[in-house]
């Protein structure tokens, strides 16, 4: 494989990230259909498939040796992640997308030999994009993020779905824990807020490689911890646990997870 140019890459992500914005912005002030998955609530519109149906085309026509992951359909054919490899979702958090026309993102991360190089999560409806280029730091609409800084957890705002408490009485300590949670229908954005300083923390049962892979990127440059429930190392080819959160309570964050 030639050198590759993870600058360029970057801009031109970025750009492609913005224009299929403008597309899904385009296909909202028309019908779409709507269809499900795995479960009654597991969504996918023709939009998502649009989406994934553009990066598709824009990698095949200029970066030839490059392979994709989506999850519409282009993961079926990637068995590893060998060479440079995007990995997208091209909505995430498709039920806000269908029932609120808000808060969902366009997942964005590329990776070479299974390393993470770029993360772009764009919240299309309110124009924030989430970036990062490995030892370049991360941004937000261009301007820099600090790095994360040290919170309590008895001060922290931890997000997750509560319908997990349900399945998983554990979540009960964490909530008596910290000082509030939220749920916002987009692992994308919530890892992102993560990220940004905006949550100190985010827990789920089940997240898919496309759900975190450009998340893990701009998490990683300002300093945030993730792994599975029980500390092992992600896998972005296997969906399974998830849990973010700054460093200074990931270890109590994972104590009250294994207990």
């Amino acid at each position: 494989m030639s050198e590759v140019k993870w600058e360029e890459i970057f801009e031109t992500a970025k750009n492609w990230t913005r224009e299929a914005g403008e597309f899904i912005k385009e296909k909202m002030s028309e019908s779409f259909d709507v269809s499900t998955k795995a479960n009654e609530n597991d969504l996918v519109t023709d939009v998502d498939k649009g989406v994934e149906e553009f990066f598709k085309s824009k990698i095949s026509t200029h970066y030839t040796n490059h392979r994709l992951l989506g999850e519409e359909g282009s993961y079926k054919a990637i068995k590893d992640l060998s060479g440079v490899v995007w990995i997208i979702d091209p909505i995430d958090g498709t039920v806000n997308f269908v029932h609120q026309q808000t808060f969902f993102a366009i997942s964005v991360g590329v990776y070479i030999e299974g390393e993470g190089m770029i993360g772009i999560i764009y919240d299309v409806m309110n124009g924030e994009m989430f970036s990062a280029l490995k030892g370049e730091g991360a941004f937000l609409n261009g301007t820099k993020l600090d790095k994360l800084k040290e919170v309590p957890l008895q001060e922290s705002i931890l997000s997750f779905n509560a319908g997990w408490i349900l399945k998983d009485r554990r979540l009960e300590e964490l909530v008596k824990a910290c000082r509030a949670t939220r749920s916002y229908g987009s692992a994308a954005l919530d890892i992102a807020y993560v990220a940004s300083g905006r949550l100190d923390g985010y827990i789920s049962f089940i997240l898919a490689p496309w759900d975190i892979a450009a998340g893990m990127v701009i998490l990683k440059e300002v300093g945030g911890v993730a792994s599975r429930y029980n500390g092992d190392a992600l896998d972005f080819l296997e969906s399974g646990t998830f849990m973010a959160a700054t460093p200074s309570i990931y270890n109590e964050f994972l104590e009250l997870v294994k207990k």
